[in-house]
């Protein structure tokens, strides 16, 4: 045994044989069972979804099943690791799944960083899912892996990295703008990070409300804007749309004045530059286990704070966001998870909470049981408003 399990530590005794196993739905104790379950019965199911194949929503597991797909490049905050040390955090991802979605969900880590074969891959795998739910997959091939398959597939394709994590911020966002009596639309904003989480975050901002032109965007180079060239394409975009007045400098100068801050980089922000921030401000420093700025040292110059960690209050967690969205999408039997269902999701995450607002909540906790199913009527509803459902 590896010197560094401890059969006596609770975390390798509750992984122990892993988190999740296969359940039979159906009795299967006399030969009229297996005659119905299996040979002849199910014969006729499969002539039926050969005839129709919008029937394997209803007579397979495929209406309410995900596969969370990885290829282990990007695993939490350990890199990459690969895709049989990321078969943990799978399996975690996957009983979340069940338990606040009711949506059942498959690990499948594969052995491929290459993005033509990972899209290759999951199209192959497609027709036995209803939805695929990408995760911990390196920036900038995240974007290109998850551009195609939206593309080639008629499910939803969502990389939760991204759009769970700016879906809870956008949310957050609202109802700290609404406790400390501000717009979106006047708030100015630095991102720090401009990976998978920070474009995702910086483009559902300004599709919940966020002016582009107040919005900075900065990467381990400083900021992002006209005046940086070699940036990848989706920095480019980036500068095109953000930083009106053309800022230059570090993290720092992107602070100054600014009303809040969104960290989603892993890199440490001086206190300095914090203090720098515009009176009344709010800072979500996300980075785990390590925030950018530390909870406490962020509440000496701002009004607002929230981390990425269960330890501190306003915890930014995704599980906020996409079991709901998986299972309003595929009670929609959508197609594609849009923009406006992305904003509707963080609508609803806001709205749980919306009449009981401190500095200290903001967002709901991870375990309220009335989340997801807001989310997942909210996403529904706008899956129908758009017109993407089968």
């Amino acid at each position: 045994m590896s010197s560094t399990v401890d059969p006596a530590d609770p975390v390798f005794r509750l992984h122990r044989g892993g988190k999740m196993a296969v359940a039979s739905t159906v009795p299967l104790t006399s030969r009229e069972d297996l005659s119905l379950a299996y040979t002849p019965g199910v014969a006729r199911v499969c002539e039926a979804i050969a005839a129709d194949p919008t029937l394997a929503d209803d007579y397979t597991w495929a209406g309410h099943t995900v596969a969370v797909v990885t290829d282990g490049s990007a695993v939490l905050g350990l890199g990459n690791i690969g895709p049989r040390a990321a078969l943990p955090v799978m399996e975690g991802k996957a009983v979340l799944f069940k338990q606040f979605g009711g949506v059942d969900a498959v690990p499948v880590c594969l052995d491929t960083q290459d993005v033509d074969e990972i899209v290759a891959v999951v199209r192959a795998l497609a027709p036995s899912f209803g939805g695929i739910n990408l995760e911990d997959i390196s920036a900038p091939r995240c974007f290109e892996v998850e551009r195609r398959l939206d593309e080639a597939l008629d499910i939803p394709v969502f990389h939760d990295d991204q759009h769970g994590t700016a879906i809870v911020v956008l949310a957050a966002l609202r109802n700290a703008a609404t406790l400390l009596n501000r717009k979106l639309g006047d708030l100015r904003v630095t991102v720090s990070g401009a990976g998978a989480a920070g474009v995702a975050v910086t483009r559902m901002l300004i599709a919940g409300g966020v002016d582009p032109d107040q919005v900075v965007v900065c990467d381990s180079k400083g900021i992002i804007g006209r005046h940086r060239s070699g940036l990848t394409g989706t920095k480019a975009e980036l500068a095109a749309g953000t930083n009106a007045e053309g800022r230059e400098g570090d993290v720092t100068e992107a602070l100054r004045g600014a009303d809040v801050l969104i960290g989603v980089s892993g890199g440490q922000i001086p206190e300095a530059a914090v203090a720098g921030m515009a009176p009344g401000g709010i800072v979500f420093a996300l980075a785990n286990p390590t925030p950018e700025v530390h909870p406490e040292v962020a509440a000496r110059h701002v009004a607002v704070v929230a981390t990425g960690r269960s330890d501190h209050p306003n915890q930014i967690n995704n599980v906020l966001a996409f079991p709901g969205v998986f299972r309003g999408a595929l009670d929609a039997r959508a197609t594609r998870i849009t923009e406006g269902m992305k904003v509707a999701a963080a609508d609803a995450i806001a709205g749980v909470v919306a009449e009981s607002l401190t500095a200290d909540a903001i967002v709901p906790s991870p375990l309220d049981p009335r989340v997801a199913p807001a989310v997942a009527e909210a996403v529904a509803e706008a899956a129908r408003r758009d017109g993407v459902c089968r």
